[in-house]
């Protein structure tokens, strides 16, 4: 398949997991990919990937505006245009009941999953709005309804109205606005964890039970694969959804999320 043939994709959160898998396999379809992490580990998959297409790789912490912008920027000043952006950053950093959470935790759990896909969006507007076209894929989560993570679902539920009134803004200006809602994925570990601290028992009680719940309320019941994730992904921003715009898509086996 050739469907990203000449087009220029930029995927973030790129270094590993499902931005990982996205990168390799718009690669493999013959996109031109720039690709965004604040960890050195982008670089390699930018070695790995350079047999197949052309690859910028761009380091950035893309809870900062500035950065967002940088990037856009240095994308299209090397490649002309901009074609599709998939905003892949994002995750849970803590697991426990909301109550549990201090407040400066909630503020880096918002900032974490919500605000560089708001700022990334905001940022490629421009270019895409100028060209006339464009697709932008955002990656929410299934854990909009979830336990012992409210502040990464309030941040998630901000990326599904995001996504769902940008669409309305831009789709008689020629860019489509989706999103993805994964579901749990299984994925090798990460390399760079989102939390370094050590899991206190109840900590790791409270995590099991994010476990058992996403399995319960998977219809499948069973966690998806990566390749299960970026599929998805690759439809949404792929000329196939051409007439598709403002969708989130639950990708978790049934769970809708």
């Amino acid at each position: 398949m050739n469907r990203f043939k000449d087009k220029i994709a930029l995927i973030t959160g790129a270094a590993q997991g499902i931005g990982r898998r996205v990168a390799e396999r718009m690669a493999a379809e013959g996109a031109q990919l720039i690709l965004v992490d604040r960890s050195e580990l982008l670089f390699e998959v930018q070695k790995d990937l350079a047999a197949f297409s052309e690859v910028l790789a761009l380091s950035a912490d893309l809870e900062d505006y500035s950065e967002c912008t940088r990037v856009m920027s240095t994308a299209v000043a090397r490649f002309g245009r901009l074609d599709v952006l998939v905003n892949n950053v994002g995750g849970t950093i803590w697991a426990k009941p909301f109550e549990h959470y201090q407040p400066e935790q909630i503020e880096a759990e918002v900032r974490r999953s919500l605000f560089p896909t708001l700022w990334c969006c905001h940022a490629a507007l421009p270019f895409m709005l100028e060209q006339g076209s464009g697709a932008i894929v955002n990656v929410s989560s299934i854990a909009t309804r979830s336990v012992n993570r409210v502040p990464y679902g309030a941040a998630k539920g901000g990326v599904n109205a995001l996504t769902a009134c940008l669409a309305f803004e831009t789709a008689g200006r020629g860019v489509r606005v989706n999103a993805t809602a994964p579901g749990g994925t299984e994925a090798p570990p990460r390399l760079i964890p989102r939390n370094t601290a050590e899991q206190s028992a109840q900590e790791k009680v409270w995590y099991q039970q994010i476990v058992d719940q996403t399995l319960d309320s998977s219809l499948m019941k069973r966690y998806g694969t990566l390749d299960e994730q970026a599929s998805a992904i690759l439809f949404l921003a792929s000329d196939e959804a051409s007439y598709i715009t403002g969708m989130i898509m639950p990708v978790g086996g049934g769970d809708q999320g």
